[in-house]
């Protein structure tokens, strides 16, 4: 029974069975919502408002969509009333740390080989640039056998493009020994039509790393809506 001075509004006062924490400890994470879970990591409510309230907003302001949750800033966040600076970091990190699950671990993108299959190497990649609402340029640096040796976002710009510097490219290229590319940038649009520019870029990334032997293998571009491949559509 909830204490006297508990006010009505704090969880203290709910069920334990619909209590956050204990439900998590009586059922296990995945029998909780998202708000529930929300508000295990804000820890207390605010005002007239518990914490599964205030972990409601939170998910109304990502449209109730986890990947649009991963795309909002820390100051997005605490335009919430409730949300102080500690709360929104503590959010945004846990949401970090569920994208990097996702995406696996370094060892697991070494074991791909780049030249099987454009689809588990744009699944990775849609994963890494998803969150970002405006385009960023990422290159995938390879050795001989086709496996990563290092992942690395090149530039990054606004809404409708980025730019690259082949030459930067290139020199971070030969520093790692890498014998290989494949080019990356997202469109946060969703369009995964490639524009004049991009296929421009591609051909002069491809003819640069041709005088060094070293081998553009792909220029993919990804979007929420899927991705589409250079290489698979025969314009690289």
């Amino acid at each position: 029974m909830a204490d006297q001075n508990t006010p009505l509004t704090s969880i203290k006062s709910w069920p334990e069975d619909d209590r956050p924490r204990e439900k998590l400890m009586n059922k296990g994470p995945e029998a909780l919502s998202n708000s529930e879970l929300l508000a295990i990591l804000i820890n207390s409510g605010s005002g007239k408002r518990t914490a599964v309230d205030l972990a409601k907003e939170i998910l109304a302001l990502g449209h109730n969509n986890l990947d649009e949750l991963g795309k909002l800033s820390l100051a997005a966040l605490q335009t919430i009333k409730g949300i102080g600076e500690a709360r929104a970091i503590t959010i945004s990190a846990a949401l970090e740390l569920g994208r990097r699950r996702q995406q696996g671990s370094d060892n697991e993108l070494r074991d791909i080989n780049f030249m099987k299959s454009s689809q588990s190497v744009a699944q990775y990649l849609q994963t890494k640039l998803k969150d970002y609402d405006h385009e960023v340029f990422a290159v995938l640096y390879l050795n001989t056998a086709n496996k990563v040796k290092k992942f690395e976002i090149i530039s990054r710009g606004g809404m409708t493009g980025t730019v690259a510097d082949p030459r930067i490219i290139l020199k971070k290229a030969l520093e790692l020994n890498a014998t290989a590319l494949l080019i990356s940038h997202n469109h946060p649009s969703g369009n995964l039509r490639p524009s004049q520019a991009d296929i421009s870029l591609t051909q002069k990334m491809k003819q640069a790393a041709a005088i060094m032997d070293i081998r553009l293998l792909d220029h993919i571009i990804v979007s929420t809506e899927g991705y589409m491949s250079f290489a698979d559509e025969g314009i690289l």
